[in-house]
Order: C-alpha cells, then structure tokens, then sequence
C-alpha cells in the first residue's frame, strides 16, 4: 500500500466546471489545465517530511513543475464508466512522472532535473520529444546546481551521502544533447508544429541548471500563450504576452524545449 503525505480527493482532480476556453478546446493538456486557472502558486510543497520521501498530492498549491505534473497524470488517465478518472491511476501516473522508473527511493530518487524528467517520461511512454525532430538546435546538458548549492535544499543541506548521490546522477547526465528552440527562432505566433496543449520547458543560462520554468503551450488569438503557475503573480494564469515575448523580457531564458503528451 503506498503512503501519502497529503490526501487524494477526487474533488482535487475536479477543480470546478470546464471554461469556455476549456470546452473550446478538446485537448486534455488545455482543458485539465485551464480547471487550475487562478490556483495558488506556492513553492516547495513536496517538500512536507525532509525525513521521508513520501508522494505528495497537492492540487490546491502548484508550483510550474507540480502544476504541469498533475495535468499530465490526470490527462494520461483512461475514463471509467461514469465518467470520472481513478484516484488509484492518478496517482500510479503521478509517481511514474515523478521519481525515476516510477519508483519512490528516497530524495534522489525524485526528478529534480528536467533533463531527467524528460528521459524518464519519454521511456514510460508518457511523453515524446517533439522539438527532436522539428528543430535542428542542440544545447548539451551541464548540471551541477543542486550539488553546488545544497544548503537550499534540506535534504541536501544535512545529508552528504545525498549531495553525493545527487553530484553522481548530475554527472551521468552532463554532456547529453537535446533539442530545443533558441528564443530568437520563436516568433510571437509560434511555430506550426507547437500545438496547443505541448508542455513547454523553458530553457536557462543559469549556471548548472538546464531548464528554469514549465508551463502548457495554449494559442490565444493566434499568439502561442504560456498556461502555467506564475512565481510572478503568484497563480495559475494565461500569460497576457506571448511566450516569445516572455523569453525576450528574461535575460535568464534562453529557449524552449517541447513535449508532448503521447495519446
């Protein structure tokens, strides 16, 4: 039996009636999303028992990375005959979008790096790499930011055999090559093979990190849009400038890698 540290109510998978946005456009990534609008930005909230690695559901309080992960598990859920999704298959998808191999093993074993989150998602069959074939620009993934700054982390900040673990996986991905869009090859209308409803993991010249905000590609009046969980306005919006614009408007966003949900 899996243990949770927060309480999985089906009324947490149902955040209120659909939109008009939301009925306007069918698929899932959109309309699951758009039920989050306005929600909560709250940093952090997985973070409830240093001591255990538990899975933590909390739908009420999203950060970028927690908002589109619920989306997908919930997306990625097969209809039962009434109409509803499965607690049990939400959470069984959530903690194969989480934790590598779809297994809780500690702190480490948890995604933190999005380079990671990607690979992992692309072999559960969860998720694909569309910008792979649909852009020619590389970047090579260079991660040390967790292990060079584990007192931001507390279970980094008291555990050396943690800080190691996670200097191992950093070095076990640095040097991979993905795909993505450099901001200055993103027009404000997108490009004809984004879609509505890719995730969108927006690439950083942070040193040691390799992607620095997710969001949900939606097309609002022919201008690609960010769906997503803003530390800005501290909710979950439809961002007012598009998504090209938003890069040029951040000297630390360098681009954007595009997933999408495999149906």
């Amino acid at each position: 039996m899996k243990r949770f540290s927060a309480i999985l109510a089906l009324g947490c998978l149902l955040l209120g009636s659909a939109s008009a946005m939301a009925q306007s456009d069918n698929h899932p990534m959109v309309s699951k999303g758009l039920r989050y609008l306005n929600t909560p930005y709250v940093a952090h909230t997985l973070e409830i028992d240093p001591a255990n690695e538990d899975l933590v559901v909390n739908c009420d309080e999203v950060d970028c990375t927690t908002f589109v992960e619920y989306v997908l598990a919930e997306a990625i859920c097969p209809k039962m005959a009434n109409g509803e999704i499965s607690e049990g298959q939400f959470a069984d998808n959530l903690i194969k979008i989480r934790y590598r191999n779809g297994e809780i093993k500690g702190y480490t074993s948890r995604l933190h790096y999005i380079a990671e989150w990607v690979n992992n998602g692309v072999k559960q069959g969860m998720i694909e790499d569309v910008a792979a074939t649909n852009s020619r620009f590389t970047m090579k993934t260079n991660l040390s930011f967790m292990s060079s700054h584990p007192e931001l982390y507390p279970q980094l900040a008291n555990s050396p055999a943690n800080v190691a673990t996670m200097k191992q996986i950093e070095e076990a991905l640095n040097g991979f090559e993905f795909h993505y869009v450099p901001q200055e090859q993103l027009p404000n209308g997108g490009l004809s093979w984004i879609k509505n409803g890719d995730i969108i993991a927006i690439t950083t010249n942070i040193p040691g990190l390799d992607v620095a905000h997710m969001g949900i590609a939606m097309y609002v009046d022919n201008k690609l849009t960010l769906l997503h969980a803003s530390s800005v306005e501290k909710k979950v919006v439809i961002s007012t400038l598009s998504l090209a614009q938003m890069l040029k408007n951040n000297a630390k966003w360098t681009g954007i890698r595009v997933l999408r949900m495999k149906q």
